[in-house]
């Protein structure tokens, strides 16, 4: 008999409009695929007809909820989160150990493109109404995601993206959004999205610090003088943080925050919780920008590593090989956006 799949999903290169047959009985030698062992049991390969062309990942684990494709269902397979391996923890004792460019401040890039960004006030745009800094896109590296940072301590004027959706995270302070005229309330570790091409302002409370994604592509934010929408329900925008809607990777928690339920089409959001551990290097299809809202720790890639902590910013390219080992007792607590959307649980 075939040995057992493995528990990590299968990179494979589909080809649209073709058929395919996915082992759903877990004994196939041809993993993920079928090759005829089913037979005498009462499994049935699914088959399935690719829709578009390139790269996926199908299950292994014959836990998925969503077959045939990975839904991160392997992750909590086991009590605990996969960690570094003696083997891998001794193969990168060498690693180079990046500095910020600018000592305190500034970019640490590592191997194969991923990088920590500590940013430095003194970097911050001001644009009369709020302060402002670019802090991930094409220029150090980044594919389609694209981050900005706004520090807002007075009512804002209106603006625009006339690109791609915006989503907004409220790192700290809190406030209101006003949307194409109807407004809702921001607090602290609150999501918002903002369609492209609709007018948005802040109305802070108190000095709110806001984390911007975009994707795909940048473009600019534009200043206009009023709203050429009339009012529209955006109730379903806000997504706050809520410990009932956390979802559980072994001892490593999250929940998704801004994602298609909140209108975002390319991008998902999410709040990430990581016990102290050094997690097994491992891959995701989706590009990632990652914001470090408490704890530290350190920021692997094959050969090349780097220290982080509260309010830096990480990127990862899109199959960028890389670990996130936390130091801190208490934990580290983060946010998350994935370009294109999906379930930051899904890694190979």
């Amino acid at each position: 008999m075939p040995a057992a799949p493995p528990n990590k999903p299968k990179l494979v290169s589909l080809e649209a409009g073709r058929k395919y047959a996915w082992c759903s009985c877990g004994q196939s030698a041809a993993q993920p695929f079928c090759d005829g062992s089913h037979k005498g049991t009462d499994k049935t390969p699914i088959v399935f007809a690719a829709k578009h062309s390139g790269e996926t990942l199908l299950c292994q684990c014959k836990e998925t909820k969503s077959p045939p494709y990975c839904d991160g269902s392997h992750n909590n397979l086991d009590d605990g989160y996969e960690l570094a391996s003696i083997e891998e923890i001794e193969a990168t004792k060498g690693a180079e150990d990046v500095a910020r460019t600018g000592g305190k401040f500034g970019l640490s890039m590592l191997y194969g493109g991923a990088f920590a960004l500590t940013p430095a006030p003194d970097d911050r745009c001001d644009d009369g109404d709020l302060q402002w800094a670019a802090l991930i896109n094409a220029a150090n590296g980044a594919a389609n995601l694209h981050v900005f940072e706004f520090t807002i301590g007075q009512e804002t004027e209106w603006r625009v993206h006339d690109e791609c959706d915006v989503v907004f995270f409220v790192a700290s302070g809190a406030g209101a959004i006003e949307i194409n005229g109807s407004r809702a309330c921001l607090f602290s570790e609150t999501g918002a999205c903002v369609k492209r091409g609709e007018a948005f302002r802040f109305l802070p409370s108190e000095t709110m610090y806001v984390i911007a994604a975009v994707s795909p592509g940048g473009g600019a934010f534009k200043k206009i003088a009023r709203p050429s929408k009339t009012s529209i329900a955006i109730n379903d925008r806000i997504v706050a943080v809520d410990p009932a809607n956390r979802k559980s990777m072994a001892d490593r928690f999250y929940q998704e925050l801004v994602d298609h339920h909140a209108g975002a089409e390319n991008i998902t959001q999410f709040i990430g919780e990581v016990p102290k551990s050094r997690a097994a290097f491992h891959r995701h299809l989706y590009e990632e920008a990652i914001y470090i809202i408490s704890g530290s720790g350190i920021l692997w890639t094959r050969g090349s590593r780097t220290n982080v902590s509260a309010g830096d910013i990480l990127y990862l390219p899109a199959r960028q090989e890389h670990s996130l080992e936390c130091t801190s007792d208490d934990g580290l607590r983060l946010m998350g956006v994935l370009y294109p959307s999906g379930s930051p649980a899904i890694n190979y």
